[in-house]
């Protein structure tokens, strides 16, 4: 595991912000969502901890743009498929900041770019069970250990996906739906097991922006917005202004609750 410290913050310059003072967690965030909701946090005035699993010049890069913020950051490198890494990354923030106020957990596999996207079907759902699922069982279960040693708790927020409650015909959102319905059910109970010291809440994002959303025609690109009722795709921006609220203390009365970021697609 390796980190990077990078100082910028101001004493008393977050005061006023929601997050002031916070330390964030934030998986996956050396691209795309993750890195939206990472900056959005710091922001919003919390210092935070990123990771990645290969891109380690996209997370030097984001650490930097936290720096700029005014706010700290530390990069680990992180493997959602090696137990022994989810807790290595859990000593390591303990150790480098003392205590975790928010933990996203963004970071999940892609089978749907890249060379996942050929692998057998067998393939893809052990990779989503194994990181995604499981990824964010054993995630959620650290952030809690740290958590609960602390007077003031803290914020846990995973990530699932608007489908998972309706469905969706294919089997890739077949399999997906397997691992994010699963986060979804997870988080509920783990909500009820925290409170009223550690906030369970859950992000579902719909159609966002990302490199999926690039690789479609433009047919079907225009397609997706024109059945949203908000008439576009959502933004990682769109993503990280709700993982914001959830991880502030305006959604203080708010546990065991899922959000929808789909443009209204489900409601």
């Amino acid at each position: 595991m390796s980190h990077e410290p990078t100082s910028g913050a101001v004493a008393g310059s977050s005061a006023a912000l929601p997050l002031g003072g916070a330390v964030a967690v934030v998986t996956g965030s050396s691209t795309g969502i993750g890195r939206a909701i990472a900056l959005a946090l710091a922001r919003a005035g919390a210092d935070v901890a990123i990771t990645y699993r290969t891109g380690e010049s996209d997370a030097r890069a984001l650490a930097r743009e936290v720096g700029s913020a005014g706010r700290r950051a530390e990069i680990y490198q992180l493997d959602l498929a090696e137990p022994a890494s989810i807790a290595a990354l859990a000593v390591g923030v303990q150790r480098d900041f003392g205590h975790v106020d928010v933990w996203v957990n963004n970071a999940g596999a892609d089978i749907l770019t890249g060379g996942a996207a050929d692998l057998p079907d067998l393939a893809k759902l052990d990779l989503l069970l194994t990181v995604d699922l499981r990824g964010t069982v054993l995630a959620s279960w650290e952030a809690a250990r740290l958590m609960r040693q602390q007077l003031h708790g803290g914020v846990i927020i995973n990530m699932s996906w608007d489908h998972a409650i309706t469905g969706m015909r294919g089997r890739n959102p077949e399999m997906f739906s397997a691992a994010k319905g699963g986060i979804l059910s997870f988080s509920k109970s783990l909500a009820r097991s925290l409170a009223p010291a550690v906030r369970v809440n859950i992000l579902a994002p719909g159609w966002i922006e990302t490199e999926f959303g690039a690789g479609l025609t433009p047919e079907r690109h225009r397609d997706v917005a024109e059945q949203t009722p908000m008439r576009r795709w959502g933004t990682p921006d769109d993503v990280a202004s709700a993982a914001v609220f959830l991880a502030s203390p305006a959604s203080g009365f708010l546990t065991g609750q899922m959000l929808l970021v789909g443009g209204g697609t489900v409601m």
